[in-house]
Order: C-alpha cells, then sequence, then structure tokens
C-alpha cells in the first residue's frame, strides 16, 4: 500500500504517524494536490490528500477512516484507540476535536495565504479563527501537564491528533495562535515531535 500526500498536511502528517506508531510499513509519495493536480488526479481523481492505494490499485480517502482501517491491521497492543470503553470514548473525543481544529486550521489557511487578497473575506476567517481557539482551549484544558492523554507510556491517537494540529498551526499560521496561552498543548507537541514517528514525518 502506498499513501499519497504531502508532510505539510494534517491530515497526511497524523496518517503516517500513525502508521509508524503501529510498526506498519507503507510506502509514501509527496504529491502535491495543488503543485502536482494532473500526476495526483491519476492516482485518484477526487485528489483528495491523503489517499491510501491499495496493490490493486483501489484507493481509500480521509485520514480518520483510513487510520481505522491501519488498525485492523496492526498487532492489538500497538493499536492507538484503546479497547476500554471509557478510555475508548475519551480518546476518541479528543481526536474528534484535534479534528475539527485541523478542518479551521485549514480553511484559515486557505483562506489567508491561498485565496488572492481581492477575494477574501474577513469576517469568515475571523470566525475560523474563533472556532479554532474554542477547540484548541478545550484540548489545552484536557491535555494533563506531563505524559500522554491515556496517561500510559505510548500516546495513542488522540496524543498523535493533538501533537500534528499544533505543529501545523504554528508553523503555517504564524501569529495566529499565542502559544503562551496553550502550555500544555505546547509542552505536549514538543514531547511528540521528538519521537521518532514524529521526526521521520517532519517538515
Amino acid at each position: 500500500m502506498k499513501l499519497i500526500g504531502m508532510f505539510d498536511s494534517p491530515f497526511v502528517r497524523r496518517t503516517l504517524i500513525s502508521a509508524h506508531l503501529m510498526n506498519l510499513s507503507l510506502d509514501h509519495e509527496q504529491i502535491s494536490v495543488f503543485r502536482d493536480a494532473d500526476k495526483f488526479r491519476a492516482l485518484n481523481p477526487i485528489v483528495k490528500a491523503p489517499t491510501l492505494v491499495f496493490d490493486d490499485g483501489t484507493v481509500m480517502v480521509e485520514s480518520q477512516i483510513i487510520v481505522n482501517y491501519l488498525e485492523t491491521l496492526a498487532a492489538p497492543s500497538k493499536r492507538l484507540t484503546p479497547i476500554d470503553p471509557e478510555a475508548r470514548l475519551h480518546c476518541t473525543r479528543l481526536t474528534s476535536v484535534a479534528l475539527a481544529a485541523c478542518d479551521k486550521a485549514v480553511q484559515i489557511y486557505y483562506e489567508t495565504r491561498m485565496r488572492p487578497p481581492e477575494f477574501r473575506w474577513p469576517e469568515w476567517a475571523d470566525r475560523k479563527r474563533d472556532q479554532l481557539r474554542a477547540a484548541l482551549d478545550l484540548l489545552e484544558g484536557e491535555t494533563p501537564e506531563t505524559g500522554w492523554i491515556s496517561g500510559g507510556r505510548e500516546p495513542n491517537l488522540a496524543d498523535v491528533s493533538i501533537a500534528v494540529i499544533w505543529r501545523f498551526v504554528q508553523h503555517a499560521l504564524p501569529g495566529t495562535i499565542e502559544a503562551d496561552n496553550y502550555p500544555r498543548l505546547a509542552r505536549h507537541s514538543a514531547d511528540a515531535e521528538a519521537l521518532p514517528a514524529f521526526e521521520a514525518t517532519d517538515f
């Protein structure tokens, strides 16, 4: 199987990091949905990243759907979503908030960096910033001062998703979110980025 997409996409990055942490080997090809649209279209006519391409050419999209599938291939001890119902709910809920933050951050990036200035909608961008801050506020309140979300020795899927969105916001949207207001997220991200799976996907 091959994963298609650029590391600077938080959705691509969280998918590949998850695969690394689950000890799953995926080929990876960095193809941009913008610069390499024709090449991407030849693999997936939807031109959506991440795309997982199976050996027979079948494609799968949406990072969470791909991760869910990859978990069925991983050894039970390496899966990133807990089995215990309470722990699973906690992990899944925080993952959903982190993904919402990813959505808003990418929308802000497109609006303020990609769209021509004469077509930008400042009020819409402000609303997305408010939504992004609301999601990060929630994550800040539920991220521990030390250690992982799970309380264990290894990160779970919520940890991966939270760390990836924080890194994306700080890199792609500098000045949008004040790091000093989110010390737990900043610490958590720094710890995650020091792991080999994160270092292997750095951009």
